[in-house]
């Protein structure tokens, strides 16, 4: 018996990298498993999906999955997949929210159109699923069936710290992850849990643009193997993790880090306005008594 026996799982951008692991960890843990993967190359444009051989690999080692092809940024393809899953397997118990793509520029290259890309697939594409699963599963609270749901969404180092020539990356992951603050605040009345990771792995996206960090080691623990992610994000989605939401977990290897994320830092009051030319030392002072600013990547 698995940590997540029976439960019902959609993992989006599941044919490749994170999400493949994850889609596999799930149904090892005795999960029914959507693969959910339109399909696209690393500049968003049309590729062949792999969501049917990950299904395969999970019927295989006798698990049960479904390969499916929405787009996970548009609202109506989004509405047939919830619909297919109900259909199929007779609910749904955690949503992981794991597509994306980059187009990388410095940010006085990046045209609108990237931009537009960008935010679309990873911040509207995070809303539309969970969204429609959240209604779903409120209806079900409001009906007096118990619920323990989970989302769990992908934020990055990106989007906690910025990285440069990532501006629309890095502003999608950081709403993403500040999404996932609201999620949990809201939901968490109706059985609902959220969380974010922010996982340092080799993917399509990372070994094209960090290639040494990313290469697999001739022998010994491949700290960048994908599938370290996976036993977390399994975790958060199972009954056992009830009780932790509205967090962000950085993984990278073997490690897990809880992120600690914005918090009010030393302060300066008085009862009356500043004035412009004081706000200057004070400015200097909080600066020297609070801790040094996380660097950007690739600053």
């Amino acid at each position: 018996m698995g940590i997540c026996e029976g439960r019902v799982v959609i993992v989006t951008g599941a044919g490749r990298g994170l999400g493949r692991a994850h889609a596999l960890e799930f149904a090892r843990q005795g999960a029914k498993v959507v693969v959910n993967d339109l399909g696209v190359a690393l500049d968003g444009s049309s590729a062949e999906s792999p969501a049917a051989g990950v299904v395969e690999e999970i019927r295989a080692a006798g698990g049960e999955a479904l390969a499916d092809g929405a787009d996970v940024a548009d609202w109506a393809q989004v509405q047939q997949l919830l619909r297919r899953t109900l259909d199929t397997f007779g609910g749904l118990d955690v949503v992981v929210n794991n597509a994306g793509f980059v187009r990388d520029r410095m940010f006085v290259s990046c045209s609108e159109e990237e931009w537009d890309a960008v935010l679309r697939v990873h911040l509207k594409g995070h809303f539309c699923l969970s969204r429609l699963a959240a209604e779903h599963w409120r209806g079900r609270a409001k009906a007096g069936q118990p619920v323990a749901a989970r989302i769990i969404n992908t934020s990055s180092g990106a989007g906690l710290r910025g990285s440069m020539g990532q501006s629309a990356y890095s502003a999608a992951k950081a709403g993403i992850a500040a999404l996932t603050l609201v999620q949990a605040a809201e939901l968490g009345r109706y059985g609902i849990t959220a969380n974010a990771i922010a996982p340092a792995a080799r993917t399509r996206m990372t070994e094209a643009f960090f290639a040494e960090t990313m290469a697999k080691p001739e022998s010994g623990f491949d700290a960048m193997a994908p599938g370290n992610v996976s036993p977390l994000v399994v975790w958060l989605g199972s009954a056992e993790s009830q009780e932790v939401t509205g967090r962000c977990f950085e993984l990278s290897g073997g490690e897990i880090c809880l992120n600690d994320g914005w918090r009010m830092g030393p302060k300066r009051s008085r009862d009356s306005r500043w004035e412009a030319d004081e706000v200057g030392a004070a400015v200097h002072e909080l600066l020297r008594e609070s801790a040094p600013a996380e660097p950007v990547h690739g600053a």
